[in-house]
């Protein structure tokens, strides 16, 4: 299954994008096999994209997604939104060619009741219709707080549920985090997901030094803490089996995403999963 589109979700190269540049990043990206990018957590100005743009056609990528936030976000340094600078992203989508965007969260305070979730996900589909007179498909991505159910009903159902337009990019190690097994959640949303997030998850050696001094509490908080993000192989999930998954409901594109290395060299990590994955028979 060599065809199979696995790319890079770059906010996992943030301390490299800093270090380097779009440019050279995206190079190091090509050189470690990948030919897909998800554009994420990284400057949208047009001198930026023209460095992305640039890159990409010297070295042979393709920017298959983008991000954007459906309203304004007190969290998120982006000032951008699709409330706010619909136009802006569109054209940023044009102009690196890119037909997929996608919402990286749901705003916090659409959490506090199902009617706000309900008309969160009526917004995005009321967006979605706008962006496909532009060619453009919109996607939600998912973490583990959509696991929260109210009136009995998962919140990421509930958003599938009322946005008919909107698909999904489902992160696998989120669902796991919020207590899913990820095929059999994969399967439940087939022909709803074209784009999905591979992201290890392990469980970490457990630090008892604080029992030492006595420190009841800093024990606590290492045993409650020992879930980590991994590279893909190294952990538990089982990507054979999810990445054919997958493709058989759907998935075009699967984009390697670590949130933090622990330290490693962010190129390190990405060789990592990129040897396994062609372990596994899923990159040349």
């Amino acid at each position: 299954m060599t065809n199979v589109k696995i790319g890079v979700q770059m906010s996992t190269l943030k301390t490299k994008l800093k270090e380097l540049g779009p440019y050279e990043t995206l190079r190091g990206v090509r050189e470690l096999g990948y030919r897909y990018i998800e554009l994420s957590q990284l400057s949208t100005s047009r001198d930026s994209l023209t460095e992305i743009k640039r890159a990409c056609q010297d070295f042979g990528i393709e920017v298959s997604a983008m991000s954007a936030s459906l309203e304004p976000s007190n969290v998120s340094p982006d000032p951008e939104s699709l409330t706010t600078h619909f136009e802006k992203i569109v054209d940023d989508c044009k102009f690196l060619n890119c037909k997929f965007l996608r919402i990286g969260i749901i705003p916090f305070n659409a959490l506090e009741s199902k009617a706000k979730v309900i008309e969160f996900a009526q917004k995005c589909d009321a967006v979605s219709a706008r962006l496909a007179l532009h060619g453009i498909d919109l996607y939600y991505h998912n973490h583990h707080i959509e696991f929260l159910k109210l009136d009995g009903e998962y919140i990421l159902d509930i958003i599938k549920h009322h946005a008919s337009k909107m698909g999904f990019e489902l992160d696998v190690h989120w669902i796991q985090r919020g207590g899913e097994e990820p095929i059999k959640f994969i399967k439940q949303y087939v022909g709803r997901v074209k784009l999905l997030h591979l992201k290890d998850f392990r469980i970490t050696k457990l630090d008892t030094s604080p029992l030492a001094t006595g420190d009841i509490s800093g024990f606590m908080t290492n045993f409650l803490g020992l879930i980590e993000f991994a590279e893909i192989g190294e952990g538990t999930l089982d990507f054979q089996s999810i990445i054919e998954t997958g493709v058989a409901c759907g998935a075009q594109y699967f984009f390697v995403e670590q949130d933090t290395t622990y330290g490693r060299d962010e190129f390190e990590s990405l060789k990592i999963s990129a040897e396994n994955l062609r372990r596994l028979g899923f990159m040349v």
